[in-house]
This record gives structure tokens, sequence and C-alpha cells, in this order.
């Protein structure tokens, strides 16, 4: 697409989490308008209380940084402000004139009530605004079962998805886009101090590369050598398994629609059962945020009220139990290798996410929002939506947990998705000497085992913070009087 150099019109171009110039349905909007005026404004007070966390602040840097390169190389660029969005958006069409404003939905409460002010406001005073569907398939409101309610379980919603799929249409980026004026001014990305004043995030740029590129590259090489086998090769931690894409989709450097195009090039319109389970997990992202839309409370509070009343151990209690988990320093060696990875690769496997959750929620009775706060803080691809469905799925609270009090052993887990402990040995070096059969329970090798592996149990690596089958034991029976007050 070109935009209309015969149109004298202006319009604005909000850029939020759609951080792309391929399939951007704002942006196509705004090109009918003639000149265009790309915008990104930086408010994190409208996000509160979830504004981005400090992993998905590093990405957010170095995916503007991109999007602006790939403006400039079709002849615009990005403009950069700061303040209350309203505020600066009013600024923005004094000084440019535009008539117009053009966003991509977001779904988060937060942001639905600043949109809708915004919206509001600008068309009072006569201005036209649009908004268009980017993020999902469907919007969160278009679906509801035979009863005109909300889906609280994840297949039939999937099954009426699947029937009201849109048409693949994916728009090309455009070849050129119109300058904006000079005399326009921007901040500089540095301003807005996106970045850690120290440097635990160095390891993020040996596992990534934000922005629209970075993100075509990874979806083309996972759909063209790691989609066939995907449904059997997921669930397996050591190996190259999933598509990685989940920070892309965040910060919308790819759309949904991108991704089924793709699957559909190597698939074929009748795709078979790894290209099928692959999309069905982008149908849980759906669903995640069809749940946040009906139930805007759940980042805080249990979706099933009844919840409310588990007794989770008191903040003085599990304190340093938490920082051990956070740390990656709790004796189980899933759990921590887990956690290691997501503080050195900002990413954490999916598998492993529901072994740890599993851990803090039910091992350790420490409450969900706990770590669905540490997740938000260290996760590149932290999504309000996907985090609250993934801890509360966790923690038995939410939809689709069924049954909600399962128990995951974590032993188990790592002996038969890391049999040959590929994944342990990477993320904790000072086990690596442990053979295989002992390596997931470091705890239950004798002296002489030990001492060859040149390892120091409770010095080199600490002894569990818990006891497995007695904290099974005692999480089965706090979920007794939920089991009763449910049935």
């Amino acid at each position: 697409m070109v935009y209309s150099a015969r149109t004298p019109m202006t319009a604005l171009l909000w850029f939020r989490r759609d951080l792309r110039l391929t399939d951007n349905p704002a942006l196509n909007a705004a090109l009918t308008q003639g000149r265009l005026i790309p915008v990104y404004i930086h408010d994190e007070a409208s996000h509160s209380p979830w504004p981005a966390g400090g992993a998905a602040r590093w990405w957010l840097h170095h995916s503007l940084r991109a999007l602006d390169g790939a403006l400039r190389a079709r002849g615009s660029r990005l403009i950069v402000r700061t303040g209350e969005s309203l505020a600066v958006l009013e600024a923005l069409l004094a000084e440019t004139g535009a008539e117009s404003v053009h966003w991509n939905r977001c779904y988060e409460p937060a942001a639905i009530a600043r949109d809708t002010r915004i919206k509001q406001a600008l068309q009072a005073r006569g201005l036209a605004v649009h908004s268009q569907r980017a993020a999902l398939w469907r919007e969160p409101w278009e679906l509801k079962t035979g009863a005109g309610e909300p889906y609280r379980v994840f297949t039939p919603f999937w099954r009426a998805l699947s029937a009201r799929l849109p048409e693949l249409n994916v728009q090309p980026a455009p070849a050129r886009l119109p300058p904006v004026p000079e005399t326009l001014a921007s901040e500089t990305l540095d301003a807005l101090r996106l970045l850690p004043r120290l440097n635990w995030a160095d390891g993020f740029a040996a596992h990534w590369q934000p922005g629209e590129e970075g993100a075509l590259r990874r979806l083309e090489s996972f759909v063209d050598s790691r989609l066939p086998g995907y449904k059997t090769r997921r669930d397996f931690p050591a190996q190259p398994g999933v598509s990685g894409l989940s920070p892309h989709l965040h910060f919308g450097e790819l759309s949904p629609q991108q991704i089924r195009a793709a699957v559909q090039r190597v698939a074929g319109a009748a795709p078979g059962a790894d290209a099928e389970h692959f999309l069905r997990e982008l149908g849980w992202r759906e669903f995640a945020h069809h749940l946040l839309y009906h139930f805007p409370h759940t980042p805080e509070a249990p979706l099933y009220e009844k919840f409310a009343a588990f007794p989770w151990r008191a903040a003085a209690d599990y304190a340093a139990q938490l920082r051990a988990w956070q740390q990656g320093l709790t004796g189980i060696p899933i759990v921590d290798a887990g956690m290691r990875e997501l503080w050195h690769s900002g990413w954490m496997h999916n598998r492993v996410r529901m072994i740890v959750a599993s851990f803090l929620t039910k091992n350790l009775l420490i409450p969900w929002q706990e770590g669905a706060r540490w997740f938000w803080d260290t996760l590149l691809d932290a999504d309000l939506a996907n985090n609250t469905l993934g801890w509360q799925w966790s923690a038995g609270c939410g939809a689709d947990a069924a049954p909600y009090f399962r128990i995951f052993n974590p032993l188990l887990q790592s002996q038969k998705f890391d049999a040959q402990g590929v994944y342990l040995r990477r993320w904790l070096p000072e086990l690596a000497q442990l053979p295989d059969a002992l390596i997931h329970a470091p705890w239950t090798a004798s002296p002489a085992q030990l001492a060859a592996a040149k390892l120091r149990l409770d010095q080199d690596y600490p002894l569990p913070i818990v006891d497995l089958a007695a904290s099974r034991a005692r999480a089965l029976a706090a979920y007794e009087p939920i089991k009763a007050a449910r049935s």
C-alpha cells in the first residue's frame, strides 16, 4: 500500500502494543487520510496498577527503536512523547492540524477505561477517532455461550472460535510512507529510561531480537523447521520445540493472522495434528483475553469467589521461601532451573512455568498473586491476560482448572520431560556431574555419589526448602473446605 498524495487530511497513528507495519489495521486506515504522523506516548500512569515490568521495558525500548528504523526506511519517523495520553494527543493535534486519530484496540481494564475516556473527549471536539481489531482473531465480546454468557471453559470456547476465524487477508507493509514535518519534535528513546540501570538484562540479547524483523524471522524459522513434531516436542524444555513467539505477539510485532497464514503456507488448507495443536495454543491466548475482558477483577482476585477464603500462608511466614523460589534456590532442580532460565533469558518454557507455579501455590501455599507479580516483572512476554489465566489455572481458582486441586509432582515432571537432565545441566551447572538418575533429586545421592560429582549439598546447592510429600498432603487438606463449598 502507498499513501495517497492527493488527500490533504492528516491523521495521527497512535502506536501502543501493535509495533509493526505489516497487517496493521490502524495504519492502513490512517493511510487513507493521506498524511500520517506515527506517535508513541509513554504514559505509565495509564497502565496502573500494572505498568510494564523491568523485562518488558527492555523489550519495549528495542522494539520502539526497530519500529522507528522501519518507519525511517519508508520516509517517515516515530514521534515519541511522554505524558498523560489525552493531553499529549491534544497537543499533537494542535501542532499538526490532524483531523483524526487511529489506534488498534487493547483489552486490559485500564486500557479500555483510558481509550473510552480519550475517544469521548476527542469526539466531543468534533474529531474523528477510529479503533481497530489487530491483536485478536475475534473481539472478546463477540463469542458467547448458548445462554448468552461468557465462556469459562476452553474447549467449547475454542470450538466456537474455530468456527468463526476471520478470513485470511494479511496486509503487507507499506512500501513508502508520507514524511513527518521536520519541525515536529520528538523525545529520544533513551529519555524514556526503559533500560535497566544495572546490566541484569545483558543476557536477553543473546536469545532475542525485538522488533518486527526479529518476529518474522522467528516465525519463519518455527513453521519451517519446528512446526513438524510440535505436538510432542513442545513439552520437553531441553528441545527447541516451541515457537518463542509470545513476546513478539504481546508487543504486536506479529499479528495472529500472520501466524495463521504462515502455518497454512506450510501445513496447507487442511493442517495436521501439529499445526492444529499450535493454533489451539493461540486459542488459549484468545481465551485469556476473553476472560480478562468479562472478568476484569481477575488480575487481583480469583475468578471463583469461594476461593477468596483459601487458607494461604501469611506473608511473614513465607517470605524466605518466596525469595528462594524467585532466586532459583528451592533445592528442587526443575523448579530452580526454570527460575534461573527466567532471570537469565527473560523467558521460561511453558511446561516449566506450570511446574514452578504449582510448586509455589500448592507445595509452598504462597498466594498466586505473588507469583503473578514476579512473572510480570521478569518475563519479556508478560501479558496481563495470559499471566492471569496461567496463575489462576495453576492455583485452581480460575477458568478450566479442573481438577483444581491437581498438584504437579516436580520430580516426576523432571524425570518425564528432561530424563537425561539436559535442561537441568544447562541452568544448574553445579549439578552437572551428577548422573541422570540422581540429578532430578540430588538429596537422594549418597555421600560417595556427591563426592564423585564434586557437589556439597547445602553449600554448592541447597537442600529442598520443603518436603514434597508432606507439602502435597498439606495442600490437599487446604483444598478440602473449598471442595465442600463448591459441591
